[in-house]
């Protein structure tokens, strides 16, 4: 436990200084980087795809992926990129087909398009309007909910959420997230109106902390299931305490594209005060 707020204690602030300091493609790098560590992560230390061939095709698209969340969007380099990507992996298929399944092939797609392209979503909060205000919204919600959900499920809980993948959660914990989800939202709303004058949406800081800290527990369970089928207890050790990238990200994984979407569908800052 020492370990891990002293982990956390030094690398939060360091990322706070990345997303809320520093221009966003110091954004798109660390989101690069890291994607290309859950690239390693998903397809090696799980063992479900070790080619090197796809290793290196899919870290290389990952931060292809992230880098383009940076550079406006456009879909011509998109669409050319996933094709040169999906033809190279076909090739390495075609040349192993008799050593190399299509489900290992699947796996490294997953790996090197979903993954980078789901945590992109915070490089892509910065080209929002107040997007430095917004990009702190996946960290509330995930950081919130996760201790939330830790320190109310010690204390009370009794019931098991999903014994068999992640025996230790509880739905007392998944209670004690949503409520820590909902009042840091809540909160932060208020200090956005009272500190910094601007017109926020209750009622959408609310959507968020209960939608957020539910699509949390999903972005965990997920990972903890690939660990159950593969019989690893961590992807990684990058991170000591936490494990690897997608043992501290997983629900970011889930997180960071749900508040994009919801942000900029129901935007919780609606104006500035006259």
């Amino acid at each position: 436990m020492k370990t891990r707020i002293i982990v956390a204690a030094v690398g939060l602030p360091l990322l706070l200084v990345v997303l809320l300091v520093l221009p966003p493609v110091a954004t798109a790098i660390l989101v690069g980087a890291m994607s290309v560590i859950a690239v390693y992560e998903l397809m090696y230390q799980t063992g479900l795809a070790r080619n090197l061939y796809l290793m290196v095709l899919s870290g290389v698209m990952a931060l292809a992926v992230s880098l383009w969340s940076c550079g406006g969007c456009e879909w011509t380099p998109a669409l050319v990129g996933i094709w040169v990507y999906l033809t190279a992996m076909a090739a390495v298929m075609l040349a192993s087909h008799t050593a190399l399944k299509f489900e290992t092939v699947c796996v490294s797609m997953f790996a090197g398009i979903v993954i980078p392209l789901m945590l992109s979503s915070l490089t892509r909060l910065l080209f929002l309007e107040y997007g430095r205000f917004y990009i702190l919204i996946p960290l509330i919600l995930a950081f919130s909910a996760d201790t939330g959900a830790y320190f109310v499920g010690c204390a009370f809980g009794r019931h098991k959420l999903a014994p068999v993948i992640s025996p230790k959660k509880t739905w007392e914990g998944v209670a004690g997230g949503v409520a820590a989800a909902v009042v840091m939202m809540l909160l932060y709303a208020v200090i956005l109106d009272l500190a910094f004058s601007f017109e926020v949406s209750l009622g959408a800081a609310l959507l968020y902390g209960l939608l957020g800290s539910t699509v949390s527990v999903v972005g965990d369970l997920t990972f903890s299931v690939i660990k159950r089928q593969t019989g690893i207890k961590d992807f990684g050790f990058l991170l000591p305490g936490h494990g690897g990238i997608l043992d501290r990200f997983d629900s970011m994984i889930f997180v960071a594209p749900l508040a994009e979407s919801l942000l900029l569908l129901l935007p919780l800052i609606v104006g500035e005060a006259a």
